[in-house]
């Protein structure tokens, strides 16, 4: 198991605002509980107030389930470009999923994913991403503000 640090955390989220920036995002989705935490850090990196949710189930601390579970619907507007969020791209099957959900119902829509980390046996390759992950990743907010 590898921590990852808030100080990891704040250079890698700059090195990502750096790279989405280039697609413009006008609407930002957070899939929780997992991509909130750097979804806030880009829209506050982006300036973009239009910021939803989806939530998601697949695994229970680190066992994964047999299905994944997906909560909650967005609603775009006139926007065109959305960038989704998770933290990690793990198995791939989280972040494929969300992307064919919302492909599926709003066709007109380009979306673009990212993540922090990516491991290479992902199903799903997010576009933007900064971390080959090789081990199980113990973010800061998973263990720093644990309340015993």
């Amino acid at each position: 198991m590898k921590y990852y640090s808030y100080e990891d955390f704040r250079i890698d989220t700059k090195k990502l605002l750096s790279d989405v920036k280039e697609f413009k995002p006008e609407v930002i989705v957070g899939i929780a509980r997992g991509g909130l935490t750097l979804t806030h850090a880009l829209a506050e990196g982006l300036d973009i107030r239009e910021v939803q949710t989806l939530r998601t189930e697949l695994y229970d601390d680190t066992h994964k389930r047999e299905t994944l579970s997906i909560f909650g619907d967005c609603d775009f507007g006139d926007k065109s470009r959305v960038l989704v969020v998770d933290d990690i791209s793990d198995s791939g099957d989280t972040l494929k999923a969300v992307m064919l959900h919302l492909t599926s119902k709003h066709e007109n829509i380009e979306f673009k994913s990212s993540t922090l980390f990516y491991k290479k046996t992902s199903v799903y390759e997010p576009d933007f991403w900064i971390n080959e992950a090789d081990d199980w990743i113990d973010f800061f907010w998973e263990r720093d503000f644990k309340v015993d």
